[in-house]
């Protein structure tokens, strides 16, 4: 593969994924100016873009905290002319070039939201640079048709590129957003939610179980780790008086959709904070943490919520986790918690523990 020099050759020594190095072999071709971009790994494209072009402007959008933090701690001695940011959504700036490097098993939705949107930020005659790593794709150049009328391909061992130049606005926007809504007991409760978020247009059956089983008191403090679209934290808002909720997760659209869901049912009793470290606002005083932790990442992301949720309860505090894994709960909960339960329910295990007073 081709090694990009940086500013500093270190940075240079993780490869990009192949989508995006499909991206870095095409900066040549690329027209200096506004570059609005996204990544698959560590924003390589746009290191690599804003080194060749010290001209151009180049902003990389993450959605996710983690990722952005990971890419401006690994390009933070480079040139200047470099942004990398987490937001919901691009820059509302026109540009003269979006990039954006995709995962063949990537979410389809999010894919398609990410190209209308860039399409939209494009001035006419301006050129989207789209990638995949897989060779053989058809479905993502399928999606480029239905908006761009020129487009050109270029397929090799690492995947297709594809070139779009828009010749037109768009006469008709799709909105990619929903609002659904769900029961807890006799009450239902809207949510909103956006591509790119977990569960998007509906409950995740974890969260239903969450729901379920959480017991909140009334004048509890809740915390809800990893909210995705914040149906766990709009259920525990509306389940006794006096209770405060406090959602985080690394998702910015996460966030986002928190509180619009909010907003739609006049809750005036849920804060919100994006956070990627564990160290939640106001740490050590919490009644009840919940979570539904993912199963990738082999466990790393469900040790990160068990610990951060450790120490935002106040001793005595209790957790509540859902997962369908349940074997390295049972080994490692009893690490961070006392009095470790287990209770099963159609598949999901539920694991609840205490915060010890020491």
């Amino acid at each position: 593969m081709k090694k990009h020099r940086t500013a500093d050759d270190s940075e240079a020594e993780i490869a990009p994924y192949r989508q995006e190095s499909l991206l870095i072999e095409a900066i040549p071709q690329v027209d200096s100016g506004t570059i609005l971009c996204t990544s698959a790994g560590l924003a390589q494209f746009a290191a690599s873009a804003a080194q060749a072009m010290p001209n151009a402007a180049v902003t990389c959008t993450c959605i996710d905290l983690y990722r952005a933090n990971l890419a401006a701690e690994h390009w933070k001695r480079s040139v200047a002319n470099l942004q990398i940011n987490c937001a919901t959504d691009l820059p509302t700036v026109e540009a003269d070039v979006v990039a954006l490097p995709f995962f063949a098993n990537g979410e389809a939705e999010l894919t398609r939201d990410l190209i209308q949107s860039g399409h939209q930020h494009l001035r006419l005659g301006g050129k989207m640079y789209a990638s995949t790593n897989n060779r053989k794709d058809k479905w993502l150049w399928e999606q480029l048709q239905k908006l761009f009328k020129k487009l050109d391909r270029h397929e090799s061992r690492q995947g297709a590129l594809y070139v779009a130049t828009k010749t037109e606005p768009l006469k008709k926007l799709k909105n990619f957003s929903c609002e659904f809504v769900f029961r807890d007991g006799d009450r239902l409760i809207r949510a909103y939610s956006r591509p790119g978020v977990f569960s998007h247009r509906h409950i995740d059956p974890g969260a239903r179980h969450l729901i379920n089983e959480m017991q909140i008191n009334d004048g509890s403090r809740v915390l809800d780790i990893g909210c995705g679209s914040g149906t766990v934290a709009l259920a525990a808002a509306f389940r006794a008086d006096n209770v405060q909720v406090h959602a985080v997760d690394s998702n910015a659209r996460a966030i986002d959709c928190v509180q619009k869901g909010a907003e739609l049912n006049r809750f005036s009793n849920i804060t919100t904070e994006l956070n990627a470290s564990g160290n939640y606002a106001q740490a050590g005083s919490y009644d009840v943490a919940l979570a539904n932790p993912p199963y990738y990442a082999n466990f790393e992301i469900a040790e990160h919520f068990l610990t951060a949720g450790r120490d935002a309860l106040r001793p005595g505090g209790e957790i509540l986790v859902v997962t369908k894994s349940a074997a390295w709960y049972q080994e490692n909960m009893p690490h961070w918690f006392a009095h470790v339960t287990i209770a099963e329910r159609k598949g999901y295990h539920l694991f609840r523990g205490v915060r010890p007073s020491k």
